[in-house]
């Protein structure tokens, strides 16, 4: 133990993985942010080894992936594991964000890690929609000139970033190439972001989910809640196997099964699963530069919350009206992805639309304004304690 604290890289690791204080009521709520950097790493290693098959041109992409899955010893479980590895990823991610978010996370002194982790978010979406193009299948084409196009809304430069994407004229192989670059690239930028995210989280610590002092109710992390984060990581890895094994389209498009053809588009276009609320957002605006900015207003909300935010109340358990409004976000959020998979019917559109206002009253007015309304009551709460007992 000696040598363990004496020690450079052994004493950070066992301050920041052993002996690291923690809140002594954490719940298991708390785990999905160890569960995303463990399927980090998986996607990176996988990454790496699928990089070592795959052909980034639009002529063999394709027959890249086939070649993988049937000539490649273990290439099939190596390639369901990449991809449904994302969506766990993305499933694991939202619900910490959401987490976050419900038990204000961010809120002061914490303003680096909520930031942090929403900048994280951005660049998982990224190189999610980059790597989802790479295996050239039917609906990608399309998907990746649809997406990309958004870029001639940037004022002035919009063009000129679009030309740079694509490459030439028109989504073709100079496009496969930088996506395919990037989608190497952005993982290691992710890994940085992460140490950076927990470097500012162990600054100030955990949140108490009662929002206690977290200071004098600590109890040392590899003692009391490894066992807890193991519990979460092996349930994980359950689901992980029973999509790996079972289930490895299941999350998937069938129409991503047939080679991309450019005078064949899919009659329905769907993204992937964990974009279709953005897509549902895109596509209840009819103005597509509109599209872009209230997307755009999402993510800076997000941004902002820690400073929209000023409540003292740190559990949403007693702050009855912002966790029933919490709820009513988290539903409005799964209705929009279920809208995003529909086809395109006067039907959808219209609840698209009142789903994404109600996505925006949330994030712009109830969120600031609630906080505010508790903040205030919560003072005058404590006024009035103190003149009854002087």
């Amino acid at each position: 133990m000696r040598f363990i604290h004496k020690t450079g890289p052994l004493k950070v690791l066992n301050n920041h993985l052993n002996v690291y204080p923690t809140p002594m009521n954490l719940s298991y709520a708390y785990n999905f942010g160890s569960l995303a950097g463990i399927v980090l790493a998986s996607q990176i290693i996988t990454g790496i080894l699928l990089a070592m098959h795959y052909v980034g041109h639009v002529d063999l992409a394709f027959n890249s992936v086939v070649h993988l899955m049937n000539d490649v010893p273990s290439g099939m479980i190596l390639r369901y594991a990449h991809a449904n590895g994302a969506s766990l990823f993305f499933i694991v991610v939202y619900i910490h964000i959401l987490r976050g978010v419900y038990y204000s996370s961010g809120n002061q002194p914490r303003e680096a890690v909520w930031i942090t982790g929403v900048v994280i978010l951005l660049v998982m979406v990224l190189t999610a929609f980059i790597g989802y193009v790479l295996p050239w299948g039917l609906s990608l084409g399309p998907i990746a000139t649809v997406i990309t196009s958004l870029a001639t809304v940037i004022p002035v430069v919009g063009k000129t970033v679009l030309s740079y994407l694509w490459g030439g004229f028109s989504v073709d192989n100079p496009t496969l190439n930088r996506f395919y670059s990037l989608h190497y690239t952005f993982p290691f930028v992710l890994a940085g972001l992460s140490i950076f995210h927990i470097a500012a989280l162990h600054q100030y610590g955990s949140t108490n989910p009662l929002g206690v002092n977290t200071q004098t109710s600590t109890v040392p992390f590899g003692m009391y809640f490894a066992s807890k984060d193991l519990l979460g990581l092996l349930i994980l890895l359950f689901v992980f196997a029973c999509l790996v094994f079972f289930y490895p389209e299941m999350l998937g498009h069938p129409d991503n099964l047939i080679p991309a053809n450019p005078y064949s588009t899919p009659q329905h276009i769907v993204p992937e699963w964990y974009f279709l609320w953005f897509y549902a957002i895109l596509r209840s605006i009819p103005n597509k530069a509109m599209g872009v900015v209230a997307i755009a207003i999402t993510f800076a909300s997000l941004i902002a919350m820690p400073f929209l935010s000023c409540t003292h109340i740190g559990s949403p358990k007693f702050r009855v009206l912002s966790e029933r409004l919490f709820f009513l976000f988290v539903a409005d959020l799964a209705l929009l992805t279920w809208v995003g998979a529909q086809e395109i019917l006067d039907a959808t559109i219209i609840l698209g639309q009142v789903c994404t206002v109600i996505l925006f009253a949330y994030l712009v007015i109830a969120y600031p304004f609630l906080s505010w309304l508790e903040s205030y009551l919560y003072l005058n709460n404590i006024k009035m304690a103190n003149s009854g007992n002087q």
